[in-house]
């Protein structure tokens, strides 16, 4: 039994390894179609990362030195099992078993392999520094520039703010500053990686930016797919790109960046976006921060002038009319450095002389100055629109830096058929603001505003004017001369037969010569208005302009004008506004297409002869002292009409009722009617009154009970107003928009006590716009119950009310029930109130103003808070929006303009700090030289 034992023992030892390789050798063919199927994974990878190196491979960049071991062992690993696969095939019955075991131990070794292949960061790091080469720039000159370049440093810096829009008018220096923006951050690497500058097309053509963006990137694109799958194939790319600023230099129109295959910026891959464009709509569209990129000073612009031309060469007996040259540049930092450029080296007062008269008259002759017109034309020339380019070249007709009022100009663009084929005239002035919108936004007109936006006008800067005015000289034709203290009339040299639309405006022209006959048979507009001292003009001068559709002579001496203006067929327009000693003004019985008389400030005793004809009259302005009588029966035949102004003082000057009643076109009438009867028969959508101290509400005006196109209404200077609705009211101006109340000395409620929470569900409605304006008497604006009625209220101002204390009373007491549905919320003694449309809050000169509210408001539309002169009122009631626990400004906040910031008191403890960067100090300097 013993020696059994051991030799079984003997045996099993001896078996062991010959039946390991049994083993090896009859499953050998099964593990090779294993690792051959493992190693297909791996291969399969192994494409992958090549395929990715390819995208993320590119100048300055090397592959990771594990990537680049991974592939050599990869290929090592396709060797080894190549030479397993020969020795297979051989056959070699002895060997089976140790080609058995060496697969056993491959499939292992590639089990490995492809764990280690799993790489989820970027295959490649940054070469040697120093590859990517500084772009060639200026040196920043001046504070502006450099507020200019920090601003837009501070929003890259900002992990909030992920789109970047520079705008600015052409030649101010956008490319310039951002071109410091890239070499600085090709220098600071501390948080991106890589900085790329792409040229945007001018006209966008999505293949040829697609195409310029990926070579940036040094990667490839196919040129025979179409947009869709190269924009596919590019955001792929992009996508596995983190940390890069991409800077598109240039942009003159929005585009998805889906379309083109950019990646949207976000915090998750750390990227952000800058583009620079003339265009501020560009940036909007593109959900980008703005950045409008400022003018020199004219200390800065003296400084860039003299770094150009040289300080050294610039004498003191030159240093005058070099810095009149400089001025002459408008601040811009192209046109300096051009101009510049071009006197430098000269010593002689002659050629300083010469180049300054040239600037001041022609920039034709300067040297290389068609270089800075020709990029301020461009713009000028992307306008697709037609009339927009018309609506620019128009604004050129007015003086250098000439303050242009917008509803003066669009009044002149309505004239001269810029402005045609709509409906009334709020669509036409809203199409005119749209316009001067679009030409403000294109950074070719400047907007003028006064301080509580009132007043606006449009200024075009000088360079622009230069350009507009060097396109006049050829096609259309201009002769401009306004405001340049002309005292003789342009000669007859000057009246070229090409000539569409001339402008003498603001001069002291005393006369038109008597022989002057001018053949200008294509001539539309002549400005010959603010010639105080122009008192004659030839029966002569008119003869030959046939074509001519707008003629102003407003603010002149005229005492009579020529017979021959009653022989322009086609004139549209006849503005004789301002001409106070005009007596005569002939027969205008053969003018049936104007469409607009103006004869307001006029000395005009009677009216012209002949007015009857004007059916196509659409504006016709009497306010005129001196006017004495309107024959009856002319206006109903002005069918055509939608503006009728006429003196509203005089005792005789009264018009019936019925006859501007069946005027169905008319909008705006402001005159006098002969009683209330009258008054009765006519209610429009604008309804003015002024100095009607009999009515003591709107309520004890009857016909308003129909008032159902009411749309803006404005009560002045009437005594007799104490309310504007009454208890026993039943107007509904459930369409009233605008209502402003000024003036009304003995003006006490809004509303008679309890009226507001009885009033009918549909009034106030519609009304966006509310003014309080030196009314002495009231304490209270209204109770908070009329907030249910003003849910669409954009725009609340309130100024000059010496005894107001608060705003928005909100009474107390057993009867004080509200209705149903508000957005009203009770909190603690006071109610939460809502004015989800409010944009505009302004509260000036209220000296005993103490509360705005009680309580607290909910404003998330609001943009502008304006408090001034209310010395007493301590507290702003808005409730601010709160993220993780801590306030932040509304939304939609723009500015904060206050003379108290420092007294003024919030709900929220930490408000203070984050509201400080949107405050706009007013000095006391300001508010003791505004005057209501």
């Amino acid at each position: 039994m013993e020696l059994s034992g051991a030799i079984l023992e003997i045996v099993k030892i001896i078996w062991a390894p010959i039946g390991k390789c049994v083993k090896y050798h009859r499953s050998l063919e099964e593990k090779m179609m294993i690792l051959h199927k493992k190693l297909e994974v791996v291969n399969s990878r192994k494409e992958d990362i090549e395929s990715r190196m390819d995208i993320e491979l590119r100048s300055g960049k090397q592959v990771k030195k594990e990537v680049k071991l991974w592939l050599e062992n990869v290929q090592k690993m396709n060797g080894e099992v190549e030479t397993i696969d020969q020795e297979v095939e051989e056959g070699k019955f002895v060997s089976r078993a140790r080609l058995g075991k060496l697969v056993i131990k491959k499939i292992l070794e590639v089990d490995e392999l492809h764990q280690k292949g799993s790489f989820m960061d970027r295959l490649v790091v940054d070469g040697i520094e120093g590859d990517k080469a500084m772009l060639p720039n200026t040196v920043i000159v001046g504070d502006t520039t450099g507020r200019n370049m920090e601003a837009i440093w501070a929003c890259l810096m900002d992990d909030d703010v992920r789109k970047v829009g520079v705008h600015g008018i052409g030649g101010v220096g956008k490319t310039t500053i951002m071109k410091h923006i890239y070499n600085r951050l090709l220098v600071d690497t501390s948080k991106f990686d890589n900085v790329i500058w792409v040229t945007v097309p001018k006209t966008t053509d999505v293949i040829q930016l697609q195409g310029k963006i990926a070579h940036a990137f040094e990667l490839s694109l196919s040129e025979n797919e179409s947009e869709t799958i190269r924009a596919a194939n590019l955001h792929a790319m992009l996508r596995m790109r983190k940390r890069y600023v991409l800077i598109l230099d240039d942009m003159w129109e929005e585009f998805d960046l889906e379309d083109i295959g950019i990646p949207e910026p976000t915090r998750d891959n750390e990227c952000k976006l800058v583009l620079t464009t003339r265009l501020s709509d560009v940036c909007v569209r593109m959900g980008c921060k703005k950045i409008k990129v400022q003018l020199l000073s004219e200390k800065e612009t003296w400084n860039l002038f003299l770094e150009k031309v040289g300080r050294d060469l610039v004498s003191p007996d030159i240093e005058t009319i070099a810095k009149d040259i400089a001025k002459e540049c408008g601040r811009l930092p192209l046109a300096i450095i051009t101009i510049a450029r071009s006197m430098k080296g000269v010593v002689d007062h002659c050629e300083w002389r010469n180049a300054l008269e040239e600037l001041r008259v022609s920039t034709s002759g300067i040297n290389d100055m068609w270089k800075v017109y020709e990029q301020l034309k461009f713009s000028y020339i992307h306008l697709q629109d037609e009339r927009l380019r018309h609506c620019l070249l128009y604004c050129a007709l007015y003086p250098e830096d000439f303050l242009i009022r917008r509803k003066e100009l669009i009044e002149h663009l309505i004239a001269g058929g810029v402005i045609e084929g709509m409906k009334n005239r709020c669509a036409e002035f809203d199409k005119g603001h749209a316009m001067l919108n679009k030409l403000e936004n294109a950074c070719l007109l400047e907007s003028v505003a006064d301080h509580n936006n009132d007043m606006k006008w449009v200024k075009m800067h000088d360079l622009i004017r230069d350009m507009a005015l060097q396109i006049t000289s050829r096609s259309p034709k201009f002769l401009v001369e306004a405001g340049v203290n002309l005292r003789d009339f342009p000669n007859i040299d000057k009246w070229e037969k090409s000539l569409e639309k001339v402008s003498l405006m603001h001069n002291y022209i005393p006369e038109v010569p008597s022989n002057l006959s001018p053949k200008c048979h294509r001539l539309s507009t002549l400005l010959l208005s603010s010639n105080h001292t122009l008192t004659l003009i030839p029966n002569s001068f008119f003869v030959h302009m046939h074509a001519l559709q707008v003629l102003d002579l407003s603010d002149t001496s005229l005492e009579i004008l020529p017979d021959s203006i009653s022989e322009l067929e086609n004139l549209t327009a006849l503005l004789l506004r301002g001409c106070n000693q005009l007596k005569y003004v002939p027969s205008l019985a053969k003018l049936t297409a104007l469409r607009k008389l103006d004869l307001s400030h006029s000395g005009i005793k009677e009216i012209p002869q002949g007015m009857e004809m004007l059916v196509s009259l659409k504006y016709l302005n009497l306010y005129a002292r001196n006017l004495e009588i309107l024959p009856a029966g002319i206006f109903p035949k002005l069918t055509s009409l939608q503006f009728l102004m006429i003196y509203g003082a005089s005792k005789t000057l009264k018009v019936k009722g019925e006859e501007v009643a069946c005027l169905r076109k008319l909008e705006t009438f402001a005159g006098q009617l002969y009683d209330q009867n009258d008054f009765n028969a006519y209610v429009r959508s604008t309804l003015k009154i002024i100095k009607c101290h009999d009515i003591i509400s709107l309520s004890s005006i009857s016909s308003l009970n129909n008032a159902c196109e009411l749309k803006s209404c404005e009560i002045w200077d009437c005594d007799g107003i104490e309310c504007v609705l009454q208890l026993s009211s039943c107007i509904l101006l459930e369409n009233l928009v605008s209502l402003k109340l000024s003036y009304l000395c003995n003006l006490r409620v809004r509303l008679s006590r309890g009226i507001a929470a009885s009033l009918p569900s549909g009034i106030f409605s519609a009304l966006k716009n509310l003014s309080i304006a030196g009314c002495p008497s009231i304490k209270k604006l209204f109770e908070v119950s009329l907030l249910l009625h003003l849910q669409n209220l954009e725009d609340l101002r309130v100024y000059g009310c010496y005894q107001m204390e608060e705003i928005i009373d909100q009474p107390t007491g057993p009867e004080y029930v509200l209705g149903e549905s508000s957005n009203l919320c009770t909190n603690n003694d006071f109610m939460t109130i809502s004015l989800p449309l409010l944009r505009d809050l302004s509260l000036e000169s209220l000296p005993k103003l103490e509360s705005i509210y009680r309580g607290t408001m909910v404003c998330h539309s609001l943009q502008v808070i304006q408090v001034f002169g209310c010395p007493k009122l301590k507290r702003i009631p808005l409730s601010l929006p709160l993220i993780d626990g801590q306030p932040s400004p509304p939304p939609k906040l723009e500015r904060i303009s206050t003379s108290t910031w420092e007294a003024l008191e919030w709900e929220h403890p930490n408000a203070k700090n984050v509201l400080k960067p949107l405050v706009q100090l007013i000095s006391t300097n300001f508010l003791a030289s505004y005057t209501l």
